[in-house]
């Protein structure tokens, strides 16, 4: 061993955070982590999520209606979301009583009616081979069943389905009576140098979501109503339900259809062909006219969804998340296309005086 003493070093220890080096890494191990940590918190709480993007759409419906008002009653904020209200709650109301007795006569023909027009399709597939016998049937419905059911368990309470409803409707109260609190909110959350981006970007997903939710409620008011007094006329049993059921399930778009299309031509053909086949034509009309009038002229005032997008994205946030995620599909698919849209067009106006300068430098 040398009896001199030993030199002392000048840098700092792996261990010390003095060191840029260290603190560069540990900075971006701490983003890996992060990361990492929220991904599994949205798939852990993806429900609740759910919940407050419904409160949200909710929100932007009352916000619709209190700007529409604010056009010819100059009063405040506040006032004109309590007429909105109370114009939902009144028509609700009326809706129930003029025509609740006859809905729950309906709703329970419609059930029955539904169950021998099902066990009657089902005989003739198993006559024809197409379907297994009976036994294997019941196994096969309890294994898709059984496969849905972590993603479905939490609908299968009416108590809980109430309970969800009621935290939608509170939470699109309270951010439709005052949005700019939110809104300063989320912005604080965003970094000082990208907060006049976020705020852009945020205008534009409320007004599209106003507009595309204006547009939606239009669709299903004219799909219902058209739906109900076609079915009238062709002496097709429970037109009104049909009616009813035909303009709520438009909310969502292409398999809303599809299931109104198969309860009216089940219940058309349960009363004879000919009242099967104005079913049909009821239906193909409807559809056409939502189709090629209503919906184009929607789709110019609001975001153009290409329909194979939709549909495909309806059937995997549907897969993955449920009865809620596939109501929610086309707003939300339609808030992330304007985001896409407004980093496109930041990027494009970035990208410009740079492409000048070298244009100018070229010439």
């Amino acid at each position: 061993m040398s009896d001199d003493a030993p030199d002392t070093l000048a840098g700092p220890g792996p261990n010390e955070l003095r060191d840029p080096l260290i603190r560069a890494e540990l900075k971006r191990a701490s983003v890996w982590f992060g990361l990492a940590i929220g991904t599994a918190l949205c798939v852990l709480l993806i429900q609740p999520l759910l919940l407050i993007f419904a409160g949200l759409v909710v929100a932007s419906m009352l916000d619709g209606g209190v700007r529409l008002l604010g056009r010819v009653l100059p009063i405040g904020r506040g006032w004109r979301l309590m007429i909105v209200m109370l114009g939902v709650c009144i028509f609700v109301t009326a809706t129930l009583v003029l025509t609740g007795v006859e809905i729950a006569a309906q709703a329970n023909e419609l059930r029955e009616t539904m169950e021998a027009q099902s066990a009657r399709f089902i005989s003739w597939l198993t006559g024809v081979g197409l379907m297994p016998a009976q036994a294997e049937l019941s196994s096969f419905g309890r294994q898709i069943m059984g496969s849905l059911g972590r993603l479905t368990t939490w609908v299968s309470s009416a108590i809980g389905a109430l309970a969800s409803a009621f935290m939608v409707l509170v939470i699109g109260l309270f951010i439709a009576a005052e949005p700019r609190i939110y809104e300063r909110g989320l912005a604080w959350l965003v970094p000082s140098r990208d907060r006049d981006e976020f705020r852009v970007t945020l205008d534009r997903m409320a007004y599209t979501m106003r507009r595309l939710l204006g547009g939606r409620l239009l669709g299903m008011a004219a799909e219902g109503i058209l739906t109900w007094i076609a079915l009238s006329l062709g002496g097709v049993p429970m037109a009104l339900l049909l009616g009813i059921l035909t303009g709520v399930l438009a909310f969502i778009p292409n398999i809303g259809a599809f299931v109104s299309g198969v309860l009216m031509v089940a219940v058309g053909f349960s009363a004879g062909v000919d009242t099967g086949l104005w079913a049909i034509a009821t239906y193909f009309i409807v559809q056409t006219f939502d189709g090629y009038v209503l919906i184009p002229i929607v789709a110019k005032k609001t975001v153009d969804l290409p329909p194979a997008l939709t549909l495909g994205w309806q059937i995997l946030v549907g897969s993955l998340l449920g009865l809620l995620g596939l109501m929610l599909a086309d707003p939300l698919l339609a808030m992330i296309k304007v985001a896409l849209e407004r980093k496109s067009e930041t990027q494009a106006e970035k990208d410009e005086p740079a492409a000048k300068r070298a244009k100018a430098k070229g010439g």
